[in-house]
């Protein structure tokens, strides 16, 4: 099978544990404000590359990858769900650790997705779960998109019990409330397989792709997050954990 593809990092560190190769899926439903991929919104804006292909590509290094293992990411990998199984599957096949990071945004609770679904999450090792805002009104405001499914999402696969990394991109004066932290925090500690928690400072290299492709900037100006600036925001988050896992005690 064959799938959109937008490209492929031999050595990525960022996306799952240890050293990585990072598919770039093609399509993504979500307008995120400070998305810095826009070039991976529409899904035939790329070629096609066959799932055998990929996994050729991990056979030539993967000496290098002894700790990691292939990460589906975008744009929206679960936009193309049928080809994203066929991938993790013959990669378990292989005995490859696979990750999925995806918004959660098309996730649905109709039968035949269900069975979609199940089928994916049977091959998958790790989720990091993008979690855009925990307001459902400011997450519309930031994506273009309700939060409902991504919320349903990560409680499916938490029934799943599947390991969850949960990521929340911090920008300043959009999504940096210590409050709203605090409560993003409460929602983690209802999750018994969120092994991980990770705020992402803001940063505005994808400004010159907006240029590229004639588009605005949606937060033009906006200044990069600095990093010091997360040590008070982890503590909310932590405030929250605890908050939450006292409420469920």
């Amino acid at each position: 099978m064959e799938g959109y593809i937008h490209s492929i990092e031999s050595f990525g560190t960022l996306d799952g544990p240890g050293i990585r190769l990072v598919v770039f899926f093609q399509g993504c439903p979500m307008r995120c404000v400070y998305c810095h991929n826009p070039d991976t919104w529409n899904i035939k804006a790329s070629g096609k590359i066959d799932s055998d292909e990929i996994l050729k590509i991990y056979e030539k290094n993967k000496s290098f990858y002894k700790d990691g293992g292939i990460t589906a990411t975008g744009g929206e990998p679960l936009l193309q769900i049928d080809f994203l199984t066929e991938l993790f599957e013959k990669a378990k096949q292989k005995s490859i650790h696979t990750c999925l990071d995806t918004s959660g945004a098309v996730f649905n609770e109709s039968k035949t997705s269900i069975e979609k679904f199940d089928r994916l999450v049977s091959s998958t090792d790790l989720v990091i779960l993008d979690i855009k805002h925990i307001d459902p009104d400011k997450h519309i405001k930031i994506t273009g998109h309700k939060s409902e499914n991504i919320i349903k999402f990560a409680r499916y696969l938490d029934d799943k019990n599947k390991d969850i990394w949960i990521r929340h991109v911090v920008v300043p004066g959009l999504t940096d409330n210590e409050d709203e932290i605090e409560k993003l925090g409460c929602f983690v500690a209802a999750l018994k397989n969120a092994v991980f928690v990770e705020l992402l400072p803001y940063h505005s290299m994808g400004v010159k792709k907006y240029e590229a492709l004639g588009l605005d900037y949606p937060l033009k100006g906006t200044e990069d997050m600095d990093k010091e600036k997360l040590e008070p925001l982890y503590a909310a988050l932590k405030r929250g954990i605890k908050k939450g896992k006292n409420n469920t005690n």
